[in-house]
């Protein structure tokens, strides 16, 4: 046997050419003329049209990978030993009034603080989400999370 002669077990499978005779000839299964027998167009879904009429999905194709939902502020304890002396509350009018948190912000979204950083002071927390470590921090601390 010469390489010439060698052949393979199983030969390549060639994918079917639809809409150039054969097997498949004239609408190629289409069925249709003009705008529906040709690929890549076509008649519009009628969800868009409904899409296009509710105001809070408009315009969702160009920024979909953006969340609807708001993002948290998020503050450090770190940053609010800083920031607050012992026995001061923490909360967003607080941290507004010391110019901490910007007004647009603190309206479109709530404060979330996180464990990063060590506290020492007795600090109160109201009206802001806090993560586990922080709270466990602040409660070790001697403050406490309302």
């Amino acid at each position: 046997m010469q390489t010439h002669e060698l052949k393979r077990k199983t030969p390549n499978k060639k994918s079917k050419k639809i809409g150039r005779g054969g097997l498949r000839g004239k609408t190629s299964g289409r069925g249709h003329k003009g705008q529906k027998q040709h690929g890549g167009h076509g008649i519009r879904s009628e969800i868009r049209d409904q899409i296009k009429k509710l105001p809070k999905l408009r315009g969702r194709g160009v920024n979909s990978n953006k969340s609807i939902n708001n993002k948290n502020n998020v503050f450090n304890c770190s940053f609010i030993e800083e920031n607050f002396k012992s026995g001061e509350v923490v909360s967003p009018v607080t941290l507004m009034e010391k110019g901490l948190l910007n007004g647009a912000m603190s309206r479109k979204s709530s404060v979330k603080i996180l464990g990063n950083g060590e506290i020492s002071k007795k600090i109160i927390v109201e009206n802001c989400k806090v993560s586990v470590s922080a709270m466990k921090k602040i409660n070790e601390a001697g403050g406490q999370v309302k």
